[in-house]
């Protein structure tokens, strides 16, 4: 079997085999052209698993963005995508001779993690990837939507007034204006580099996404209409895309937004929008707190909690020396790779938010999977809980406390990009 770039003469072969590989056949192109989920891939990142015979059998691809790390650090990250083997060459090492080749390439290229979205959870992790960002679906009523006065108040602040809808008017003094997606453009590209630049876990949509508007809505060319926050200078800095569906259900594809305040405006312009049942908000960061400012506790409902943006480390000292911390503090780590055969023993360093990683012979306090800290690594996840999962092993008491307060971030991290 042969694994071998693409050329610009082959694309059309690999796009055709990555479909037939799922059972699906590619979309007839939108009018005017653009909106093809493909046509933002990179050709010569376009991997393509030949028989002896030439026929395509497998596919594999990564685009090249950058990844917000904790710190608000961003670093170059791969993103690994149309990944698939046909129906009839599956369970004959396809996969893993691909997936082997992408990450010796990766390396080659000087990059230290990929990242992917997996299309079945059970798929990448003997790949050395772990899950590391989540996100959820949050459904509310709108005759529940009512949102609190805020109980906590700077002093001297002039006291907040309550529409008629029991929402509070009196925390935001920006305003929302309502636009179709096709007159917005470039305001929700430079919105999202804005959020995307401060939110640990989020990836780049590096301007040929928009341009091609190659992805999902607001990026495709979905007809969507669009919120846009903008503050009281009148500059943009948040927005919400949404359409309103059947049942008269107003669906929120994403909610981009620079602060809280931001977020909390657009989710009150949505929420007290005329003929609407219910407001669903897609991709709602887990441990937001819009929750907690309903009247009504129990107005959202959380539903299609599940994993997000899978992390796979390429070098570990790389990786654990670029990102930010946020204590002081030594940690011994026993790393096992075993899709790559290694395995390495890192003492971590951290001292002053900047970290230091050199190989040790030192007793380790957590021996872990490559995968396990890849989950661990923007701060998504607790050590602690893959401890009390059975997947790291602690070797002291207070490992995995330290652990925790080390791998923390300044907030979740959060990735809605969608490739």
């Amino acid at each position: 079997m042969e694994i071998r770039p693409t050329t610009e003469q082959d694309f059309d072969v690999f796009v055709d085999t990555v479909h037939a590989a799922f059972g699906r056949f590619p979309e007839t192109p939108t009018e005017g052209g653009g909106g093809l989920w493909w046509s933002a891939l990179e050709t010569d990142r376009c991997l393509l698993a030949r028989t002896a015979d030439g026929r395509s059998v497998g596919t594999a691809a990564a685009h090249s963005f950058e990844l917000t790390l904790p710190g608000e650090i961003l670093v170059p990250a791969s993103g690994v995508t149309a990944v698939g083997v046909l129906p009839s060459h599956r369970r004959q090492g396809v996969l893993s001779a691909m997936m082997r080749h992408q990450l010796a390439e990766l390396r080659a290229r000087g990059e230290f993690l990929s990242v992917l979205l997996a299309s079945e959870a059970v798929i990448y992790r003997r790949f050395g990837y772990g899950p590391a960002t989540y996100t959820r679906r949050l459904t509310v009523p709108r005759h529940r939507a009512a949102l609190a006065l805020p109980r906590a108040r700077a002093a001297g602040a002039a006291p907040a007034t309550v529409s008629d809808t029991g929402s509070d008017t009196g925390s935001d003094t920006g305003s929302v204006e309502v636009l179709r997606r096709a007159e917005c453009g470039e305001i929700l590209e430079e919105v999202y580099d804005r959020y995307r630049r401060a939110q640990p876990g989020a990836l780049s949509r590096p301007h040929r996404w928009w341009a091609l508007r190659a992805g999902q809505p607001p990026i495709s060319p979905a007809p969507r209409y669009v919120a846009v926050h903008r503050d009281t200078d009148g500059v943009p800095d948040g927005y919400a895309s949404y359409s309103l569906g059947e049942s008269n259900t107003l669906t929120v594809d994403e909610t981009i937004a620079t602060d809280d305040a931001v977020f909390t405006a657009l989710a009150r312009f949505v929420l007290g929008h005329d003929l609407v049942s219910e407001v669903v908000f897609k991709h709602f960061p887990p441990e937001h707190p819009l929750r907690w400012q309903f009247a009504d506790f129990r107005a959202g409902q959380v539903g299609d909690d599940m994993d997000w943006l899978w992390v796979r480390l390429l070098d570990i000292p790389s990786a654990l020396t670029a990102r930010g911390w946020f204590m002081d503090g030594e940690l011994v780590l026993d790393v096992d790779d075993p899709f790559l055969g290694e395995h390495g023993r890192y003492l971590l360093t951290v001292r002053d938010g900047k970290a230091d990683c050199v190989p040790t012979d030192r007793e380790p306090d957590l021996s872990l999977d490559v995968s396990d800290l890849g989950s661990v690594y923007l701060g998504g996840t607790a050590p602690s809980t893959l401890v009390r999962a059975g997947h790291i092993r602690a070797h002291h008491p207070g490992a995995a406390t330290l652990a925790d307060a080390l791998f923390r971030a300044e907030r979740p991290p959060h990735c809605l990009h969608w490739f």
